[in-house]
Formats: C-alpha cells, sequence, structure tokens
C-alpha cells in the first residue's frame, strides 16, 4: 500500500506561499492590535495639544477618579472592541487628525471651545450609533443599582428604545447643552465671556475658521 501522496496541485511554490502568507497573516495581525492598543492610550491622543483640554476635564470626573480604582482610557470610550473594528474607527477617525493640520486653529482655547459642541454632538451621535456598546464593556444593565431608591428601576423599565448616552452625557468633558435646545449664540456670549472677549469676536473668529 502505498503512502498518502499530497495532491498535485500542491508543490514547493504553493507550500512556501503558504507558509509566508500565514506567517505574513499572523504578523499583520499583531502589528494591528500593538497599532490600536497605542492610538487608543491617552498618551497618544493627548499628543495633539487641542486634545489636553479635554483630558483636563476628564481628569476631574470620576472616570478617571473612581472610588474602585477603575480608570476610563480614551479609547475605551471612543473605540469599538475587536481589532477590526478598532481598526476602522481609527481609520475614520483620520479626518479629525486631517482637520488638526489644516482645519481651524484647535490649539487655541477660544477657539477650540467655540467649535466644542460640533465635536460633542459628532461624539454622541457616534455612540448612539452603536448603542453605547462602549459604555457597556463596563456597565451592565442588570446590575445598576445607584445611589437614589428607584435607580434600578428607571433602568429596568424606562429604557426601551433607549441608548445610554440618552441620558447620560456631559459626564466626562465639558458640559455641552443637548443638541435639540443648543443655542449659538448663548454659546458664543459665553465664551466670550469666559474668555474676556470683545462682544462679536466669537462669530468673528467662527468666520474665520
Amino acid at each position: 500500500m502505498g503512502g498518502l501522496r499530497a495532491p498535485l496541485f500542491i508543490t514547493r511554490h504553493v507550500l512556501i506561499a503558504l507558509v509566508v502568507g500565514g506567517v505574513g497573516g499572523v504578523l499583520f495581525m499583531a502589528f494591528l492590535i500593538e497599532f490600536d492598543h497605542y492610538t487608543s492610550s491617552d498618551a497618544f491622543c493627548t499628543t495633539c495639544h487641542s486634545m489636553t483640554y479635554a483630558d483636563q476635564d476628564f481628569r476631574q470626573t470620576v472616570h478617571y477618579n473612581s472610588a474602585s480604582g477603575v480608570r476610563a482610557s480614551c479609547g475605551d470610550c471612543h473605540v469599538s472592541e475587536g481589532v477590526f473594528a478598532a481598526t476602522w474607527d481609527h481609520a475614520v477617525g483620520s479626518k479629525d487628525l486631517f482637520k488638526q493640520l489644516f482645519g481651524p486653529d484647535y490649539d487655541d482655547p477660544v477657539i477650540n471651545a467655540l467649535h466644542l459642541p460640533e465635536a460633542a454632538f459628532a461624539a454622541r451621535r457616534w455612540f448612539r450609533a452603536r448603542d453605547s456598546a462602549t459604555c457597556k464593556r463596563c456597565h451592565t444593565l442588570e446590575a445598576i443599582q445607584g445611589k437614589r431608591a428607584d435607580t434600578a428601576a428607571i433602568h429596568r423599565e424606562e429604557t426601551d428604545g433607549k441608548s445610554c448616552i440618552d441620558c447620560h452625557y456631559n459626564l466626562v468633558h465639558r458640559k455641552v447643552p443637548d443638541e435639540s435646545t443648543f443655542k449659538r449664540d448663548a454659546w458664543n456670549r459665553m465664551i466670550e465671556e469666559e474668555f474676556a472677549l470683545e462682544p462679536g469676536t466669537a462669530e468673528r473668529l467662527m468666520g474665520e475658521h
């Protein structure tokens, strides 16, 4: 009885190609995992000076200083779980890098504050589109008790059709009103007062940028 023979189409060249492809695939996956890990870190995000303003607010919240010692990172909240989903988020997010390089001077605290509402609304839409999936990495609906007597009941009975972000926003970064009630003129006046600017400066800066 003859020994087992490989199919005729499996030649030496095919075997080499399979081995090289397999090793290359493993190395590529390892690269993606490390790339996503690094680009999801606070250290990477705050290499842009404009992001240090968001980081300053974040460091004053319970998501940074929790009693349990659990600390969320930029990527925990703003990057989807899974290497392919995370890579896609980073690819789509490259538009923000483009704006940072070629758009308004977001490093300027006044410009940053004036444009903050649009960034907040975009982030909330991102969370809503994903049913606040990144929130649910840490928060389990059935386990939420809260400090009020009715918190658990509210989360059991009044959350149908709602996502976490519908109720829980303005928890981590500077407070921005809901998009449906936001008034640009009122926001501009607030920023002018905060930075001691002449009336009308906000509109002029927004027009220039």
